[in-house]
């Protein structure tokens, strides 16, 4: 399916039936396709929505301005579009950064999981790392995205299938999107800051232990309260890797912000 979002198509499915909607939001450079085991798993029991966020997948290339909070404004309006009500945001990587700026702009949202991310949130990358980064870009964008991935997202256990179809997604990004947003994804420490103290929400994250987690800025940001949720042996992509106990430990969490739901009167 498709809809025009703010000047822009994007692709969306919706499966299932429910009370509660899961709105699964996919990370940088990646598409709705990575949370296909997710849908299958939960559309028996849920409606289940996914996207291709603009610029990313089969959604549109022809937006001037791109900025991640732009995308949170596009899933604003998918909301709003289908009409929905109690959803719950299940963002990976920079698709947590997203939920967490929609579940700020809409009283929809009832529950919200991030998936391996917020690791560091709220600290501010060092300038060295920022300039490097996007110097690296600038002179090989394929390559220091294909770098990125294989030193930071994947593991020397990660499946070679796996770790090729990442690595592809990533070098053949649509590159206007990818420079136009990366300087933002590396300033994002403010948008946090100003963020995580006022999400009135419990704060699921199941974290990947691949890399480790410096809980000290949740402990200060987070203050309305904060779970992790550890997932053992996969890479940034567990949904790939590892889709069976991704989809346990979703289900396990699901099942604990249903339970605090106060019944809606229709």
């Amino acid at each position: 399916m498709k809809v025009d979002l703010n000047s822009t198509t994007v692709s969306y499915n919706v499966t299932g039936t429910g009370d509660s909607t899961l709105f699964f939001i996919h990370g940088s450079y990646i598409d709705q396709t990575y949370w296909n085991k997710q849908v299958q798993y939960f559309t028996d029991s849920f409606k289940v929505v996914t996207l291709d966020l603009p610029g990313h997948g089969k959604s549109g290339r022809d937006r001037k301005h791109w900025s991640i909070t732009s995308f949170a404004d596009d899933i604003v309006s998918l909301i709003d579009h289908l009409h929905l009500r109690q959803v719950i945001v299940i963002g990976h990587s920079m698709g947590a950064e997203i939920g967490l700026i929609v579940t700020a702009k809409t009283d929809k949202v009832v529950g919200f999981i991030s998936i391996d991310y917020f690791k560091n949130a709220a600290t501010e990358f060092p300038r060295e790392v920022v300039d490097g980064t996007l110097a690296g870009l600038n002179k090989d964008y394929e390559g220091t995205n294909e770098q990125y991935v294989r030193t930071g997202l994947l593991t020397d256990k990660t499946p070679g299938p796996i770790a090729d179809r990442v690595v592809r997604d990533y070098r053949n990004s649509f590159k206007p999107m990818g420079m136009a947003i990366m300087p933002e994804m590396l300033n994002l420490a403010m948008i946090e800051r100003s963020l995580l103290p006022r999400l009135t929400l419990k704060l699921y994250l199941i974290m990947v232990d691949y890399s480790p987690i410096n809980e000290r800025p949740l402990q200060q940001y987070a203050v309305n309260g904060y779970e992790i949720i550890h997932i053992a042996g996969t890479s940034h992509f567990p949904m790939l890797e590892n889709p069976e106990e991704l989809n346990r430990v979703l289900g396990e969490v699901i099942y604990k912000i249903e339970s605090g739901l106060v019944p809606q009167v229709v």
